[in-house]
């Protein structure tokens, strides 16, 4: 960075003299000099009012190494069969590789994985198979030692993955070992037009403020998204992808773990992330038995339960259920908040959403302002009231 003086701005008013922690700006001939010892703070620029000192910030373009080309996307399954957003990815994926002029690859892992086919018919121009026994399960320092692997032999320019559970645990140690930047939980990528450098957003302070970051110097750039972030392009399945089939190599890879058992959440009738329609309940609900309310239209919609972080906190409903910043972010046709005021940090996991009706006693409540439809009202007569004519009640 360096620190200049707009002389034809600059009217030698003495403010950045004044508060300059190192005294070394003095007034000369009516213009402001900067000496030598100068750490670019900033104080004096913020002093002056005549916007006279510039602290200039260089761009640095990407790596003159042309050897990273192409955009990576990893394509996570459980159990042989893909993750919805390992389709979502390869759609964004798409775009971004369209923008740069190369090509789209994705990579999964496992064993006996379903439909592989369908990641070209999505956007992939080549798929990187694994696929061996000991994959079968997701073990993440295997899966990261493979990863890295596949990533020093082809030098992709850019990898995403799905910013899940086992995304989120894995993926960062990829980054650590090729000594790379890590974005986690992007809402936003695009290519600056300047640089040709991924623009990756996220929310940050709470959800408060939206950061975004670029990796300047290492390579690949990699970022994880949240599922249903992006939405998925309708499939071509006239196109073609060539799936290259890579061997596993037992012997050179060692896990210092052992997966003993996968606990499912038998609570969840309709997996959160993957549902159609979710009715969530907010802090309104008042005690945890009062979720049997939300439960009660949730089953007469064949709907997900969800919630908004306060009842996951009071222990009223298991952390699986939480949607927002710090949950899990959703995208269904039709969300229905109950009791829940509309925080900004619950707003970021639900916002897009097709339909969104908002239960609630307060009309002052943030909820009302991104809902499509707004009920004002007690919501222990409304919710049992719709559940009983869902069911065909009176």
């Amino acid at each position: 960075m360096s620190i200049r003086i707009e002389i034809e701005q600059c009217t030698g008013c003495g403010s950045c003299v004044d508060v300059c922690p190192f005294g070394i700006i003095e007034i000369v001939d009516d213009i402001a000099q900067i000496g030598e010892g100068c750490n670019l703070c900033g104080a004096c620029r913020d002093a002056c009012t005549f916007e006279a000192i510039i602290i200039e910030v260089p761009v640095e373009a990407a790596p003159a190494d042309d050897a990273y080309r192409g955009v990576w996307v990893y394509a996570e399954q459980q159990d042989g069969q893909l993750k919805g957003v390992s389709y979502e990815l390869l759609s964004k994926g798409r775009e971004l590789a369209d923008t740069l002029g190369t090509e789209l690859c994705a990579v999964c892992f496992g064993h006996n994985v379903a439909d592989v086919s369908r990641l070209a018919a999505y956007g992939a121009d080549r798929v990187f198979l694994i696929d061996d026994p000991a994959l079968a399960k997701q073990q993440e320092d295997i899966y990261a030692a493979e990863l890295v692997r596949l990533i020093r032999e082809n030098k992709p320019e850019i990898v995403l993955a799905g910013a899940t559970s086992f995304g989120r645990a894995f993926f960062p140690r990829v980054a650590a070992v090729l000594k790379t930047g890590l974005t986690a939980d992007c809402t936003g990528l695009e290519i600056d037009p300047e640089t040709g450098l991924l623009r990756q957003t996220r929310p940050t302070f709470g959800g408060n403020i939206m950061a975004t970051i670029l990796c300047r110097t290492r390579r690949p750039q990699m970022s994880t998204v949240r599922p249903r972030v992006f939405k998925r392009n309708t499939p071509d399945k006239t196109r073609q992808g060539e799936i290259i089939k890579v061997d596993f190599d037992k012997e050179r890879v060692t896990a210092r773990t052992r997966l003993l058992d996968f606990v499912r959440d038998l609570t969840e009738r309709v997996k959160l992330e993957d549902a159609d329609i979710i009715v969530s309940g907010g802090r309104g609900l008042g005690k945890p038995e009062n979720f049997d309310v939300i439960r009660a239209l949730a089953n007469a919609l064949g709907a997900a339960v969800g919630s908004s972080r306060p009842p996951v906190d009071e222990g009223w409903i298991p952390y699986a259920h939480q949607v927002g910043q710090t949950g899990k972010t959703v995208c269904p046709k039709l969300y229905i908040a109950c009791g829940i005021s509309g925080a900004v940090q619950h707003l970021a996991g639900m916002q897009t959403a097709d339909i969104i009706v908002a239960i609630n006693n307060d009309p002052n409540a943030p909820i009302f302002e991104v809902a499509t439809y707004g009920l004002v009202g007690d919501l222990f007569k409304i919710v049992p009231l719709l559940t009983e004519r869902l069911k065909g009640g009176q």
